[in-house]
C-alpha cells in the first residue's frame, strides 16, 4: 500500500495501543491505599501517580530527564492582523528563550528541567548555539486564506522532526510541551473548530491581547479561511491546510513520546491543538497526557471538555511557551514521590481505619470514603 507524505511521516505510529491493564490499576490503587491516609486523601495527585504507572506499565513509575521542549514558528495570517503584536516576535522571543530572560526560561532553571527551543520555521537565521535546533521545514506558513499554510511535503516534513526530535535528541522519559508563533491561536482555533464541529466564534479568543475590534477583525479572518478549505476535514489534511509547522512538529513529538510510553504534559491551547490533531490519528495518545493547565485563551476550556480530559491548574495564563507545563510539573514529582516514599500504615505502624463495627480495615477494604476514580488522561 503506498501512503501519502504525511501518513508515512508517522507510520507505524498510528497503531498505538492503550495504555489500560486492569491488573495493574488494581495493584497501583491498592498500593495508594496503603498509604498512612484516609482513602483518595490526596485527591487528584493519587489519579496523577495511577496514570503515571500506567502509561510506564509499573507500580513503582519514575520520572527521569525531563524534556521541555518549545516549538517555533511563524504564521503567513498574522499579516492580515490576527494578533496585538508583529511577525518579528517570534525571532525575538526565540532570542529571549536562549537569552534565559522568558519565563520559561526561568520556570525550566527553577525547576531542573532540560529546555529546548526548535527552529521550526521561523522567518529568522538563528546563530547557532547550545539549546537550540534548528529543523526548518518552510520558513513559516503561507496565508491560509489564500491556499494551505503548509504543502504536503512541508507538513510531512515537520511531522517527522517532531518524530526525530524525540527520538534522537530528547532524553527522558516525560516530554513537557511548549510553543512561540504570533499568530499561532488562530491556527489552533481552525483546528478547533474543524475538530470539534463547535461554531467558530466558541474556539476563537483574544490571543496576545486583541480588544474587540481585533477580536472581530480575527474572526473574520479565520471563516474567511475556513471557506477556503471546505474538504479540509481530515486530521492531517486539515493540519496542513489551517495549521502551523510548530504545530505540525508537536503533533509528531506527542505520537514519539506516547509509542516510547512517555509522560507527556500539556501546555495551553496551542499545544492542545497539536495533540488534539495527534489523537484523532491514535487515541491513545490521550493516555500519556497530562494537560498542566486551562489557559484563559476562550476556547480551551470547551476544548478540554471536548477531549474529555481536564487541567491540573487554571491560574488564568496565557503566555504559551511551556509556561504552564512547567508550573504542573512539580505536581507530577510530588505524585511519584507519594506513591513511592510515602509510608504504609503496616511499614509505619499507624493503626488503620476501624469499621462499623470496631474492626481495623486495610486501606483497600475500608468502604465508607470511596477512593479517588482514576481520572485516565483527565489528571
Amino acid at each position: 500500500m503506498t501512503l501519502d507524505p504525511m501518513t508515512a511521516a508517522l507510520h507505524p505510529l498510528l497503531d498505538l495501543p492503550r495504555r489500560e491493564d486492569a491488573a495493574l490499576r488494581a495493584r497501583l490503587q491498592a498500593r495508594l491505599d496503603a498509604k498512612t491516609k484516609p482513602l483518595g486523601a490526596l485527591g487528584r495527585l493519587e489519579a496523577l501517580a495511577l496514570q503515571i504507572g500506567l502509561i510506564q506499565g509499573t507500580t513503582r513509575p519514575r520520572l527521569d530527564q525531563p524534556q521541555l521542549l518549545v516549538c517555533a514558528a511563524d504564521h503567513g495570517l498574522a499579516a492580515r492582523g490576527v494578533s496585538a503584536y508583529p511577525s518579528e516576535v517570534t525571532w525575538q522571543m526565540v532570542e529571549n528563550f536562549l537569552a534565559g530572560g522568558a519565563a520559561v526560561s526561568v520556570l525550566a532553571r527553577q525547576h531542573g528541567l532540560a529546555l529546548t527551543v526548535v527552529d521550526c520555521g521561523v522567518r529568522h537565521a538563528f546563530a547557532p548555539r547550545p539549546g537550540l535546533i534548528v529543523a526548518k521545514a518552510a520558513t513559516g506558513t503561507r496565508d491560509c486564506c489564500e491556499g494551505p499554510a503548509m504543502s504536503t511535503d512541508e507538513c510531512a516534513a515537520a511531522l517527522a522532526h517532531g518524530v526525530r526530535l524525540v527520538r534522537e535528541h530528547l532524553p527522558g522519559n516525560v516530554l513537557l510541551l511548549g510553543e512561540m508563533g504570533i499568530g499561532n491561536t488562530s491556527a489552533a482555533a481552525l483546528i478547533m473548530q474543524r475538530l470539534t464541529g463547535l461554531p467558530l466564534a466558541d474556539c476563537t479568543g483574544r490571543g496576545t491581547g486583541l480588544d474587540d475590534a481585533g477580536l472581530a477583525r480575527k474572526r473574520d479572518t479565520l471563516a474567511l479561511a475556513l471557506a477556503r478549505h471546505p474538504d479540509a476535514q481530515a486530521p492531517l489534511d486539515l493540519l496542513a491546510a489551517l495549521g502551523g509547522l510548530e504545530i505540525a512538529t508537536l503533533c509528531g513529538a506527542v505520537l514519539q513520546a506516547a509509542a516510547e510510553r512517555r509522560v507527556i504534559v500539556v501546555d495551553g491551547f496551542i499545544c492542545t491543538a497539536a495533540v488534539a490533531v495527534a489523537a484523532a490519528l491514535a487515541p491513545a495518545v490521550l493516555d500519556h497526557c497530562v494537560f498542566a493547565h486551562c489557559s484563559a485563551e476562550s476556547g480551551h476550556a470547551r476544548w478540554l471538555q471536548a477531549l474529555g480530559v481536564s487541567a491540573l491548574l487554571d491560574l488564568g495564563l496565557r503566555l504559551g511557551e511551556g509556561s504552564g507545563a512547567a508550573l504542573a510539573w512539580p505536581l507530577l514529582a510530588s505524585a511519584v514521590r507519594l506513591l513511592e516514599e510515602m509510608a504504609s500504615f503496616a511499614e509505619a505502624g499507624v493503626s488503620e481505619r476501624e469499621d462499623g463495627a470496631g474492626q481495623a480495615t486495610s486501606g483497600s477494604e475500608a468502604g465508607s470514603a470511596a477512593p479517588v476514580a482514576a481520572a485516565g488522561p483527565a489528571v
